[in-house]
């Protein structure tokens, strides 16, 4: 289901649900909750909800008033009453997925990273038990927020910046929902999260983890090929690359990315798999498919001002070593074109790339006074 689709589902069964709490209208508590069951002012109401969990807070009708004070609070913007209301209705009914899910709401309006994390996994599990219920119409709904759960935690990546946060959100996610689409989507991110925040090598050894289970994520095959060259593993950096190239090759649009962003990051990527492919075939002197790799990459980078120059660089090592082994001169000419493009541009290898143009212009020398 679309998340559009499944919101909407949401919305339509949250609104439909009730405590189901029986009382008796003869008691104390039970005449105010008459009352305010009656009331149809917004504020009013609230105000007699609030008076009624001071006035009878052990009541078995307190979860209920604290659940209805949650959804006012919501609906007003106060997230944190709505939360700690929801705490003490779930205090009295641990089972009720309408009020943990509503925490998780306000969780997000809150843009709080470890309170969605928090409310995910316990709205989840609580989800969980309702959807193992007898009663198809709730636990259809059940499973629902549970899918719902899963969106939220990739959700709430994109918007956070924190790496700390970042892994704390994609950890509490696979430790409760290994298999979920939404954990693939967001494993890339927690990877990088992982290496921003120090722990390099845990990210390498998660992608490896991760391969084995979605071995055609490409956001992970990118992570674990660019890990393998950080590592000066060739071997791997190559097999990596390769996936990407044939994954992003093959690979449907998803259906929430638009045409021209999708087209975009296969373009991206593939290109970047085609440039690491090729700096790992020359770090092993393979010049031949060093070559073709790189020539594959360069359409493919040419608006990439950072890597567009270093491609270039490549290029013409490439052809250089290949045209000085053959004695070939059209390709030392290659060699000097890219070399001489990419002295042109700034970038970290623009003076090496100065120091090959005048190497390559000396190899090509004696043959031009002939």
């Amino acid at each position: 289901m679309k998340r559009g689709m499944l919101c909407a589902a949401l919305a339509v069964l949250l609104g439909s649900t009730a405590w189901g709490q029986a009382f008796d209208p003869n008691t104390p508590d039970g005449a105010m909750v008459s009352q305010i069951q009656s009331t149809t002012d917004p504020a009013e109401k609230q105000t007699r909800l609030e008076g009624f969990v001071q006035k009878f807070p052990t009541s078995k009708q307190a979860g209920w008033a604290w659940g209805q004070l949650q959804a006012s609070y919501l609906q007003a913007q106060q997230y944190d009453k709505a939360i700690a209301a929801g705490e003490k209705s779930l205090a009295a009914d641990p089972d009720e997925t309408e009020v943990a899910y509503n925490n998780l709401k306000a969780a997000e309006a809150k843009n709080d990273p470890g309170a969605v994390a928090k409310w995910a996994t316990a709205t989840s599990q609580i989800a969980k038990k309702e959807s193992a219920g007898a009663d198809k119409a709730r636990a259809d709904y059940a499973k629902q927020v549970e899918t719902y759960t899963e969106y939220s935690v990739y959700a709430t990546t994109l918007k956070t910046t924190d790496s700390t946060k970042i892994v704390e959100l994609v950890e509490s996610l696979e430790v409760r929902a290994p298999q979920s689409p939404y954990l693939s989507k967001a494993y890339g991110r927690y990877l990088n999260a992982l290496r921003q925040s120090g722990q390099a090598a845990k990210a390498g050894t998660a992608a490896e983890q991760e391969l084995l289970r979605d071995p055609s994520n490409e956001d992970v095959l990118l992570f674990a090929a660019d890990y393998s060259r950080d590592k000066k593993d060739t071997a791997k950096t190559i097999a990596y690359s390769q996936k990407l190239v044939e994954v992003m090759q093959t690979k449907p649009k998803p259906e929430e990315v638009s045409d021209a962003d999708w087209q975009k990051k296969k373009q991206t990527m593939i290109g970047v798999a085609y440039w690491m492919e090729g700096v790992s075939y020359n770090d092993e002197k393979e010049y031949a498919p060093a070559d073709k790799s790189l020539r594959e990459a360069l359409p493919l980078v040419k608006s990439d001002e950072q890597l567009l120059p270093i491609v270039l660089f490549q290029l013409g090592v490439a052809d250089f070593e290949l045209g000085k082994t053959t004695k070939n001169r059209a390709m030392l000419k290659d060699a000097l074109n890219y070399s001489q493009q990419s002295a042109a541009l700034k970038s970290p290898v623009q003076a090496d790339a100065a120091n090959n143009v005048k190497a390559i212009s000396h190899s090509l020398a004696p043959a031009a006074h002939k």
